[in-house]
């Protein structure tokens, strides 16, 4: 019960600091992506996987990420503030696998998150999403090995899980994670839906981890909160 309680605050802790993210800044390439201190988690995901109505749900925010009505159309590296937090980020990579994009700017792309992926030293997880209905394509799998080669732990989100019957959902979760077990790499991975605002809790409670958010503000809510009866 004590668990329990103290595993809702955290939670909830977390997505308070989430509501609270700011849009820094956009960079057109690696080289022009900010100071790299702090902790950073980053979402990528293929031009249709709904990456941007994830964070904007995530965030209880409804621009904060803004979409193109044309897949690939949205070409910058950007960054936000978490809790007003400068060292606490989330970064909002560009879509990948579009169609309507010359071939010179895919591979231009291609090499930028690589580079991302691989040398960013303050980037600490990897948040890969993938259409439920249609999961880990080609270039998620490229993310993914390059997420190994740059030693991070991926969570995976199975997106517009609304699409499909409960059962259906479970299926494809376990049929993606013995997939991901062949691929040897921290990961994790669930099933979520932004229509629904399902899955919320949990990928706050990742991020959560993997940014460090302030763990003293928590201490003061199960100290002068309901939390502390139970200690």
């Amino acid at each position: 019960m004590i668990d329990h309680c103290k595993n809702f605050i955290m939670t909830e802790f977390y997505q308070k600091q989430l509501y609270q993210t700011t849009f820094a800044v956009s960079a057109p390439t690696f080289k022009l992506c900010p100071s790299d201190t702090g902790f950073e988690v980053a979402f990528a995901g293929r031009s249709n996987a709904g990456k941007s109505s994830a964070i904007n749900t995530l965030t209880n925010q409804k621009q904060l990420a803004r979409s193109s009505k044309t897949p690939g159309r949205t070409q910058m590296i950007n960054f936000f503030n978490v809790g007003g937090h400068a060292d606490a980020r989330i970064v909002d990579l560009p879509g990948y696998g579009y169609a309507a994009v010359p071939e010179s700017m895919k591979e231009k792309w291609q090499k930028e998150l690589e580079t991302y992926l691989v040398k960013r030293k303050s980037l600490c997880g990897l948040v890969l999403l993938t259409d439920i209905r249609h999961p880990l394509k080609y270039f998620d799998e490229a993310m993914l090995h390059w997420a190994k080669d740059g030693e991070l732990p991926v969570h995976v989100l199975l997106t517009k899980a609304d699409k499909l019957k409960h059962g259906a959902a479970k299926t494809a979760l376990l049929q993606t994670k013995k997939q991901l077990e062949t691929l040897d790499l921290p990961f994790s991975i669930q099933l979520f839906s932004a229509l629904k605002k399902d899955g919320i809790g949990t990928l706050a409670n990742v991020l959560g981890d993997w940014l460090h958010l302030d763990q003293k503000n928590l201490a003061l809510t199960f100290t002068n909160g309901k939390g502390a009866d139970h200690e």
